[in-house]
């Protein structure tokens, strides 16, 4: 898949640990890069490791116990401090590393994804696949992977304007609430 819902994800698991009315650009930055970690697998296609092999593209670190674990090491990183801060931003990072495999497993290509692993070398696709996979490396810069982009920025866009969208500093209606 080409990253921008990827980089979706991260930048709207920004807005939830906003510890002011700021959107926090640090936090959607360590959660853009772990977003798009359970990616370092294609690094194993230069080595010789092929793609079905439970250390190929999509296989380990598309898992959700290493999602889990990167999403708890990230909220260790990100965390000020506190228990309450703490578990509140870990299922924030953990929601984050987890949509990576379940977004590629909504692609119509590939071999699947190993959410089971260690467990199971099982792939796994979801039943409803909306998502064109991309080319992998230079053949993004086609038609096709245009088309895989241009997908994307409907799914990305409206979550992008709800993520940066400024909070409301006042409520919408004072007097409704003034009443209660």
């Amino acid at each position: 898949m080409a990253s921008l819902l990827h980089v979706t994800a991260g930048i709207a698991g920004a807005r939830p640990l906003e510890a002011s009315r700021r959107f926090s650009w640090r936090a959607a930055l360590a959660l853009t890069a772990l977003s798009l970690v359970a990616d370092v697998d294609v690094l194993a296609f230069r080595f010789g490791v092929p793609y079905s092999d439970p250390f190929g593209h999509r296989g380990a670190t598309h898992s959700l116990v290493f999602a889990v674990l990167a999403g708890t090491v990230t909220a260790l990183l990100l965390s000020h401090g506190g228990r309450r801060d703490f578990w509140r931003t870990a299922v924030v990072t953990c929601l984050v590393a987890v949509s990576h495999p379940l977004l590629d497993a909504m692609t119509n290509g590939g071999l699947g994804v190993a959410l089971l692993w260690p467990v199971s070398n099982a792939r796994f696709f979801a039943p409803w696949r909306p998502i064109p996979v991309a080319p992998i490396g230079a053949r993004m810069l086609s038609a096709r992977g245009l088309h895989v982009i241009l997908v994307e920025a409907l799914w990305s866009l409206p979550v992008l304007a709800w993520a940066l969208w400024p909070r409301v500093r006042e409520p919408p209606f004072p007097h409704a609430q003034a009443g209660r």
